[in-house]
């Protein structure tokens, strides 16, 4: 059974910092791509990284880019996004998810979603 579970989640005040890991269990990370994701209120869920399985090619949507830093420890089933001068317009649920083989940032094409963390950006 694929298990995925978020954390690192919380309340930071705007330009502050955090670190998003998710753990993956039921399975064997390297064969696949992980994508991060977020959805705020109201708001539909968008793609905000992701990386490949095979040589950790890294993508991010404009509104991340120079802020966000994804990773994977395959040999610990991990995942990490590093979130740097945090800004109000990013608190959301960040979710974690898995699909085979190539990288998108397309929700709809991946097979396995964590539960999410709640992120708050607020003073």
């Amino acid at each position: 059974q694929v298990q995925l579970v978020e954390s690192g989640g919380g309340l930071v005040q705007p330009g502050g910092s955090l670190r998003l890991s998710c753990a993956a269990s039921g399975l064997t990370l390297d064969y696949y791509a992980i994508g991060w994701f977020r959805q705020a209120p109201g708001k539909e869920r968008e793609g905000v990284s992701c990386i490949s399985s095979l040589h950790g090619s890294t993508h991010y949507a404009d509104s991340v880019k120079g802020r966000f830093t994804i990773s994977r420890d395959n040999a610990n089933n991990m995942a990490y996004i590093q979130m740097n001068s945090l800004k109000p317009e990013d608190t959301a649920v960040y979710y974690c998810a898995l699909k085979p083989a190539t990288m998108t940032l397309r929700p709809e094409e991946y097979d396995y979603w964590g539960q999410g963390t709640q992120v708050t950006v607020s003073s």
